[in-house]
This record gives C-alpha cells, structure tokens and sequence, in this order.
C-alpha cells in the first residue's frame, strides 16, 4: 500500500468555504460498501436511509478558541499560535507562525480584543514535529484573547463562530471540529428521534493532525499524534445492547470511529464489546484493518493522500471510495469541513 494510491484530483473551487444554511441543507451522497452503488440526496433525506432502533454515535466535544494573535518582543513583528494541547499551569505545547522567529527563548506577547490586558510568553522547547511549547506567564483568557480555528483551506472569514461548531457540542477541548455533525439541525436531530434512531455521545478532541498530510510514500512511517477520549458508562451500554440486539450502529464522523474502535480493540479480552474509560489514542486505520463496533459511517469529503481517506477505505473499499469520490466531483458536491457528507453503509 503506497500513500500515491489514496490521491485524487480536486478543483479547487469545489473546496467549501462557507457552510450551507440550513445546516441539513448540504448534499449527501449514499454509498454502499459492499457493491459500491451511490446514490444522491440531500441531508435532510437522512431519516430515509436510517432505520428504528439504529444507533448514531456523536462526538459531543466542542472548539477552543485556540488562535492567538500577538507581536514578538521586543521587535513588535505580528506572530500567530495555534495552541494544541495543554502541558502543565500555564504550558502549552503550539504550532506558530512564522517559526524562524519563535525559536526557543524567543519572547511574545498576546492582546485582549476587549480590555486591552497584555499576556506575555516565552518558548521553551521546540519538538522535533516542529511544534513549539510555550510558556505563558499567566494562564491566558482564551475566551478574551481566543479566536476559533479554522482549517487552513479555509481562507474566508466566518461570521458566526457557532457554525464551526455542532449543536450539540458540549465538551470544549478541540482545535478542530468534528465536521461530519455539522450538518446536523435541532429539526433534523427531534425527526430522527421521532422515526426511533436511537443515539449517544463520546468524546474526542479532534488535534490539528486531520488537516496534516502523509508525507511519506510508505503510509506506516507517519506518525499518529494522540488524541483525548473518554466513553461514559452510559454511551458504552447503548453501544453494547445494539450490538447484542441486532441494530446497526452508525458513527458520526471518523473521530467517532477512532474512539469505539481504540475501546473495542482495549476491551477485546472482554465479553463486552467496549467499557466506559478514558485516555489516548493514536490509532491509525488503513485498508485490512478489521472493524468491530461500526456498521455505517457518516462523514465528509476528506483530503487526498490522508489519513482520513484511508479510513474510509478501509471501510468501504478503496476503489468504491474513489470512484465516489470522482463521482462528487463531476456531480460538483462541495469538499472537507464546511462540504458536504456522505453515508456509508
């Protein structure tokens, strides 16, 4: 298996930069795995292909403001750090622009929208992926001096924050949305419920590296950054009796899918299909891997040559995905986050 063979040719006017409103109102593409017919829909035809008692598993967490805007010091020049992940009181460890001048020991600071309070920070360490951790003298407001990221494919502004986010987001913890829910309305959600799709919550926050390419022909020298999850008792007793009932268990987003199947293969000595915990995971899925909890999969038109399209291979067969996916393109369907969505089944 070669990265080359998970590429694709996109034009780059099919690159969504803005969400459609309402948010059902996106396009959605059915594709059966097993013999890779597709069909065309619009979201809000979801219920249609669902049916009683399947199971939605949702990632629940939600966006930081994680962008922050500052000038080095004492040069003044404008500097840019996407915060990943938190290391201790006050560490973080970044992504920053421009890196040539945030090497270690060089100095910053960060300026309230409002207010005008002054945060000052250090860099204390750079890693060899080329992040940076930094250290803040105080813990910064990031609810003051915070913007919402967006994917770097994304070039236009986005007026209302709330639409990089999902409605039933809860759990802050992301630097990037997990967007195969966003397509997800209050409406759309009370008429699934109606119909007996029945649905639950885990949590995943989504780190930078979705939006980070393979570089390496050889897909198994890439490196998987960890991701934070947790699975509450409750969500694992709705996985678990769907599967001992029979129905069919359908993930929202490949974030999701990382999540059940990481508990499935930690709880694989159990009886159970997965147990209520809490951790990292950096699992990594690509064709002839063998899937335990998930029976369908909703999700984006993602990035060639990544690690998501080689989920998705992996579910739904490589060559069925890329001819759905040449298929998208000619039927002009709208790519990645704010894109539109696909049910595999």
């Amino acid at each position: 298996m070669k990265t080359s063979d998970f590429d694709y040719d996109l034009p780059q006017e099919l690159i969504a930069q803005k969400p459609v409103e309402p948010r059902d109102h996106s396009r959605l593409m059915l594709l059966d795995r097993k013999t890779g017919q597709m069909a065309h829909r619009m979201f809000y035809d979801l219920p249609e292909s669902l049916s009683e008692g399947d199971l939605l598993v949702f990632n629940d967490s939600r966006v930081f403001p994680a962008r922050l805007y500052g000038k080095s010091e004492p040069s003044g020049r404008e500097v840019e750090l996407l915060l990943l992940s938190r290391v201790g009181a006050g560490e973080w460890r970044a992504l920053v622009k421009p890196g040539r001048r945030m090497r270690t020991g060089a100095r910053f600071v960060v300026t309230e929208e409002i207010g005008g309070d002054e945060t000052r920070g250090v860099v204390v360490g750079v890693d060899p992926s080329g992040s940076r951790r930094v250290c803040f003298e105080s813990e910064p407001d990031l609810g003051s001096v915070g913007h919402i990221p967006l994917p770097p494919y994304i070039r236009e502004r986005l007026g209302d924050s709330e639409r990089y986010q999902t409605v039933y987001s809860s759990v802050e913890g992301s630097v990037a949305a997990p967007t195969a829910g966003l397509h997800f309305s209050e409406a759309l959600l009370d008429r699934l419920e109606v119909k007996g799709v029945r649905r639950t919550f885990v949590t995943l926050h989504v780190g930078w590296d979705s939006f980070r390419p393979i570089t390496s022909e050889d897909p198994s020298e890439h490196d998987m950054h960890s991701e934070q999850w947790e699975l509450s008792g409750e969500a694992a007793d709705a996985i678990n009796s769907a599967r001992v009932e029979g129905r069919r268990i359908i993930s929202v987003g490949t974030t999701a899918v990382r999540l059940l199947e990481n508990a499935a293969l930690v709880n694989r000595e159990s009886d159970q299909l997965v147990s209520p915990g809490a951790g990292w995971v950096d699992l990594f899925i690509s064709p002839g891997f063998e899937f335990r909890v998930i029976d369908g999969l909703v999700t984006n038109f993602h990035l060639p040559k990544s690690t998501l399209l080689m989920l998705v291979s992996a579910f739904a067969r490589r060559e069925n995905v890329l001819r759905a996916y040449a298929a998208a393109v000619d039927e002009r369907y709208r790519f990645y986050s704010f894109g539109d969505a696909m049910l595999m089944h």
